[in-house]
């Protein structure tokens, strides 16, 4: 082996040692495979409307930077302003301090959620312009819940609304699951690793 590919497979050793502690708080019930995935899979080719009106694929928001994504629903009382106010407090750890890095937002009520509504949320948190949030037409409501793995304990039914935070790496692949409301430090310490290994 190669002095490269050494390097290359302590670099992988150390992201799956550093990253798993971090956001491997304790695990939601509906996730039992938390830290780095293997195999990475691309992001589909979802359509989205964001905030500010523009549209885009999801490939194509990933592209380019390391990503922090959410499923929320600006309608929530419950778990959703908790999960806006974890990447609120995420944003000065990350944004600045890391290049190439966002947070996305993406909702799982595209029924009750457009451009307007997701505006309005960005503006209760605070949201730095690299902080996104989308919603897919409803056609397309199931695409990102099934992409993220959300499923019951009893394999039954979806999980359309995890707490969970998933990073994705510079090629739009997720790459690491946190556990449901990780600390803003744990997934900042997960993203630095990430775009650190790449």
């Amino acid at each position: 082996m190669s002095a490269p590919d050494r390097a290359a497979g302590l670099s992988r050793r150390a992201f799956v040692a550093g990253a798993a502690a971090a956001c491997a708080a304790t695990p939601s019930a509906a996730h039992d495979e938390l830290g780095p995935l293997t195999p990475r899979r691309l992001a589909p080719p979802l359509p989205l409307t964001l905030h500010d009106s523009r549209r885009s694929q999801l490939p194509a928001l990933l592209q380019g930077r390391i990503t922090a994504l959410q499923l929320m629903f600006t309608g929530c009382s419950a778990i959703c302003p908790v999960q806006g106010a974890v990447f609120a407090a995420l944003q000065p750890l990350v944004i600045g301090p890391l290049p190439h890095v966002q947070l996305v937002s993406v909702s799982i009520d595209p029924l009750g959620d457009d451009a307007r509504a997701l505006a309005g949320w960005r503006d209760k948190f605070g949201a730095d312009p690299a902080w996104l949030a989308a919603v897919p037409a409803p056609r397309h409501a199931d695409v990102m819940p099934a992409f993220l793995g959300g499923r019951s304990t009893d394999g039954r039914s979806a999980d359309r609304h995890t707490a969970a935070t998933f990073l994705f790496d510079a090629q739009g692949r997720l790459a690491f699951r946190c556990a449901a409301l990780a600390s803003p430090r744990d997934i900042a310490g997960a993203m630095r690793e990430l775009a650190r290994v790449g």
